[in-house]
């Protein structure tokens, strides 16, 4: 199974990026013992629209637009569900024994997720009640992802 994080917005060149790519590397090399075959990250581009309304649209068809075929669907989003590293870890077992090819969370930009793009997601998914910076998010998601991935290994790292 294949992990994408699709986001709007590009991390520049930092600390939020370098400790992105931290857990990416973590969540690729611990990944292959539990049957990941993958972690991506696409960045695609902010609209310039001038209208917050025409921008998420947009967003929302980039982000539509790479969203592989039978792929689980996982929308960020601060109205969605606030699941535990355990509950996640076991969504995540389900997708991979499934034999689900991919998972896409999808990070909105600075206007958030198009209602199409939460619509179509198999769970949304929320950090808190508090809105992030979708670099944070990024971030935060990636952790995640790699605690996940260490939960399955039966890893120390998780200690809950």
């Amino acid at each position: 199974m294949r992990l994408i994080v699709a986001a709007i917005g590009r991390l520049k060149a930092g600390p939020e990026r370098e400790l992105a790519e931290r857990y990416r590397d973590r969540v690729a090399k611990a990944g292959r013992a539990v049957g990941l075959r993958d972690i991506e990250i696409i960045e695609i581009r902010e609209s310039r629209a001038q209208d917050a309304a025409k921008r998420v649209l947009e967003e929302s068809i980039a982000l539509a637009n790479i969203i592989p075929d039978r792929a689980v669907v996982v929308a960020l989003d601060e109205t969605g569900e606030n699941l535990g590293s355990g509950s996640l870890t076991g969504v995540m077992r389900g997708w991979r024994d499934a034999g689900r090819p991919a998972v896409v969370f999808c990070i909105g930009g600075a206007d958030g997720l198009g209602d199409d793009v939460k619509q179509r997601a198999d769970v949304t998914l929320a950090f808190g009640a508090a809105t992030w910076p979708h670099q944070l998010v990024r971030i935060m998601l990636l952790e995640q992802l790699y605690r996940a991935v260490t939960i399955l290994a039966g890893h120390p790292y998780h200690r809950a």
